[in-house]
């Protein structure tokens, strides 16, 4: 016998109330939108997580006979936020009606208001070919922002026709995208999607003041797309203030000799140059070496030398790859190198941390005339999120970004504590 499908919808605030879940005036503009795309776009720490978990559960106990939903992010680091949210919820509250759950394999099966099955899993889109399979009820993607467009138009988005789900896109922006085109879309007339903009302090339960402080710690684009959740340009000028910084000389030789100073060091690649700075305690460049097409050997001499000179300098270098056999060379020779591994955190944390020094003016760099390279490679240089949300740094075609890299390897020396990298540190 056919058991019909049951059209009664769940009372989501009575659902919510039971849960002892009270969402705050923005996610609850969420909870209550008919629209079957839902773009939303918030600051860090907005309450995005709770967010997605209650609407992914509520979905799940809907009046049905079966039904299907999934979780998705960029990565399992990342959709286990929300799905193991939703498994929190359900052993809390909902644990009668738990008839699988395997967390190793991210399925939860419960039974749903009508006493049908509703699984829930959780999915990752690193790997495409895990995204095939039957239709879905609804679907939630975490930190949409990241993903490839691909993963929406391609292995996505077609789940959703033949049963005529709804999706849930949440995440803090990175640049603009495809994630920024979808929620154009909800700004406009189109009637299949709603979009939300929501800033860091729209939440209540957040201390407004904190979040000022952070205004401060941090350069002005990385707070207004973190804590405002602005779509920043994808790419464009990084630096602030460079001429205002650039009003220093250079020291020839040390003027007190018990005065501390420090190095940063960028390896020539293959038509890269080598960039020795070296800096005061108290942030001013007071020397630079810029050399290429010589021996190893030769420069690892030049490096000691200078070093030596400013009272044996600690170094930071890039001990990543290639830059490994160089860093142990550099150590054997007795300069004083601290590694710095280059991933796509770290170096957004180290370009960070100079941008905030560059904007507060906490830097004197040589003038223009006296080292001009330095000049137009940071106001040339380029930050750019990818559409697999991977931080691309660098410097237009033709030009060069080794002055750059060795200045904030050693400003790096000077970072006030940890220095933010983005969510899911974070930047991929």
């Amino acid at each position: 016998m056919t058991i019909a499908e049951p059209v009664k919808r769940i009372d989501k605030a009575a659902f919510f109330q039971d849960l002892g879940y009270t969402p705050h005036p923005g996610q609850e503009e969420i909870h209550f939108s008919t629209a079957p795309r839902r773009v939303v776009a918030c600051g860090v720490r907005w309450g995005k997580t709770l967010c997605a978990a209650m609407e992914g559960l509520t979905a799940a106990m809907e009046p049905k006979k079966r039904s299907i939903g999934w979780v998705c992010a960029p990565t399992y680091d990342l959709c286990d936020k929300v799905f193991r949210e939703i498994v929190i919820l359900v052993a809390e509250n909902l644990r009668h009606r738990i008839v699988t759950l395997k967390e190793s394999e991210r399925k939860l099966v419960i039974r749903n208001m009508a006493g049908g099955l509703s699984e829930i899993r959780g999915k990752s889109a690193d790997n495409p070919v895990s995204l095939l399979g039957e239709g879905l009820d609804w679907l939630i993607v975490d930190e949409a922002s990241r993903l490839k467009p691909v993963i929406w138009e391609s292995h996505l988005s077609q789940r959703l026709i033949d049963k005529k789900g709804w999706a849930l896109l949440i995440s803090t922006p990175k640049g603009k995208g495809w994630f920024f085109d979808l929620f154009r879309r909800g700004q406009k007339d189109d009637p299949d999607y709603s979009s939300w903009n929501y800033p860091s302090n729209n939440n209540p339960h957040l201390d407004a003041a904190m979040i000022e402080r952070e205004r401060s710690r941090l350069p002005q684009r990385v707070f207004n797309q973190e804590y405002g959740g602005e779509f920043i340009e994808g790419s464009g000028a990084v630096f602030r203030n460079v001429r205002e910084c650039a009003t220093g000389k250079l020291k020839s030789e040390p003027t007190i000799y018990d005065e501390r100073f420090y190095a940063g060091l960028d390896l020539a690649k293959v038509e890269d140059y080598t960039v020795l700075v070296i800096m005061t305690k108290d942030h001013e460049v007071v020397y630079f070496d810029r050399f290429h097409r010589i021996d190893w050997s030769t420069q690892v001499n030049r490096i000691y030398a200078a070093t030596q000179k400013y009272n044996k300098a600690p170094i930071y270098v890039d001990s990543t790859g290639a830059g490994e056999p160089v860093f142990e060379t550099l150590r054997r020779a007795g300069c004083r190198v601290e590694p710095y591994t280059f991933t796509q955190a770290s170096k957004a944390a180290l370009i960070n941390n100079l941008s905030l020094m560059l904007e507060t003016k906490d830097i004197i760099l040589p003038r223009p005339d006296i080292w001009p390279e330095l000049v137009d490679e940071l106001e040339a240089f380029q930050y750019s999120v990818t559409d697999a949300g991977n931080v691309r740094t660098g410097a237009p075609y033709n030009t060069h970004d080794d002055c750059v890299i060795a200045l904030a390897l050693a400003a790096w020396h000077f970072k006030p504590g940890p220095v933010y990298m983005s969510s899911s540190e974070q930047i991929y």
